[in-house]
Order: structure tokens, then sequence, then C-alpha cells
């Protein structure tokens, strides 16, 4: 049985799918051996996936291309037109003025970079940002339509100098991972000294209420957190906390961010 974040090894059922629950994204070769549930820790509030299906270089190869089709920069300018007070971006940028402050160096990269919408905003409140994806569309858009520096890379993998950036962002990313502790632990090795990591995750604790239809549990994520599990992700990865926050985005999304920092070995 696998160990939870926060060391117990006792998972309760949560929810089972034998078909893909409305609105979540088909993906090939997926949708007819479908088969999967989402167990929770007793301890923490965790939750994981648990299933066989394909889904190994799902990102680098059919996950844009499923998710957005040939209507990629066509989303972008949509999200990017969205008022201040319905963009999930709009708030997460404005998060981030207020936590942070008017630093003088405001250099950030964004990991698993999608759209590029995150970027495209913190360069308007005067970031120099790089994207890194592993699709070369969501890069190829983020260099030619963003105009920021962008890197075609899995980042466990990446080449990224040593302490070259004032922030490091996961936004919506780890959740994707099967080791999340390992993903956000390479941050410390491109974080400038003084540097944080800002993280958002699905809640699954409060979206579990709303039942197994919610976006949250849908089969890209193999993780969904709780508080107190992105609490013990965070100190494993070897980071402490700045900032935690619970809320629901103008897109309806139940989501936890935190902002972290320091080396702790």
């Amino acid at each position: 049985m696998t160990t939870c974040f926060c060391g117990a090894e006792r998972w309760q059922p949560l929810f089972q799918y034998s078909a893909p629950p409305a609105g979540e994204t088909r993906f090939a070769g997926v949708t007819a051996i479908y088969e999967r549930a989402i167990v929770q820790c007793i301890s923490c509030g965790h939750c994981m996936a648990r299933h066989a299906l394909p889904l190994n270089n799902l990102y680098e190869e059919s996950y844009v291309a499923a998710t957005y089709g040939n209507r990629l920069r066509a989303t972008y300018d949509r999200i990017m037109a969205l008022p201040v007070e319905q963009s999930d971006n709009a708030g997460r940028v404005a998060r981030l003025q207020w936590w942070l402050g008017d630093g003088r160096s405001r250099r950030v990269l964004d990991v698993g970079s999608g759209l590029g919408v995150f970027l495209a905003r913190m360069k308007d409140a005067g970031w120099q940002g790089t994207a890194l994806d592993p699709d070369e569309r969501a890069t190829s858009l983020a260099r030619d339509v963003v105009g920021v520096e962008a890197v075609q890379a899995d980042w466990m993998t990446a080449e990224v100098a040593a302490q070259s950036y004032n922030l490091v962002t996961f936004n919506k990313v780890l959740e994707h991972v099967v080791d999340p502790i390992a993903f956000l632990a390479k941050a410390k090795s491109v974080l400038s000294p003084g540097g944080f990591v800002y993280i958002e995750v699905p809640d699954g604790e409060a979206a579990a209420a709303d039942g197994p239809e919610r976006e949250e549990f849908f089969i890209e994520h193999w993780h969904v957190f709780s508080p107190l599990s992105l609490l013990f992700l965070i100190q494993q990865s070897g980071f402490a906390i700045k900032m935690l926050e619970r809320l629901r985005e103008p897109s309806g999304k139940y989501t936890l961010c935190a902002l972290v920092y320091g080396n702790l070995g």
C-alpha cells in the first residue's frame, strides 16, 4: 500500500469511475478501458488516483492536442480578454504582488506554462518570465505570442541555470505528476538566494463535498490535496511555508495556494 505524504498507509474509497465524467478530456487509448478510483488518506485527507490507464508521455504528446485541439491561440486570446474579476490568472498575479511586494529583481520561471496566460499577466506586472513546458506548441506560443523566453523540456531533466530565478511557479502542475516531492524539490536548484516558490493545487477536501463529477478529480490528476497534505508535501520537499490560502476561484475551481521558501537541506 502506498504511503501518504503524512506517513499514513490507511486509505478509504472515495469515488469509483467506469466511464469519463462529464467535461473530462478524452485521451486516446483510455476511454475503451476506463476504470479508475479515487482513494483518500484517513489521516490527512489527501486523495490519490488508482488505475492502470496508459497515461505515460501524456504531456509530451497528447495533452495539449486533446485539451485545446487547434484552438490554442484562440483559447489564449479568450482568457486574456476576461475581465479581471473573472480571471483566475489575474487573481494569481494579484496574490503574488501582494505577498512579494516590489522587489528589485523580478525573474520568474513558470514550470508547466501551458497557455502562457499567467506569464503574460506577470509580464504586464513588470516581471521577466521564462516558460518551461514539455510540449513544443506551448513553448512556441510563449515565445512568439507572449514574448518571453521558453524552454521545451521535461522539468525533471531540464537544464536550467542554477540560482537564476527569484520566483518559481507550479500553477496546477504538481497534481499531474506521480512524484510531486521530487518535482517540487528540484526548484531549490534554480532559486536565487531569498527566492520563493509559488504553488497552486486542487483542493480535494473542499471539492469532494460536491461529488465525483468535479474537475479536481479528473483523470489527469494523480494527486488531489488537502491543506494538511500540501503542508506535508512542502516540508518533505525541503521548503517552509510563508503563506497558505484556500480559495474558490472565479472559474469555480477549489484551490489551495502556497508561497514557500528556504533551502532546508
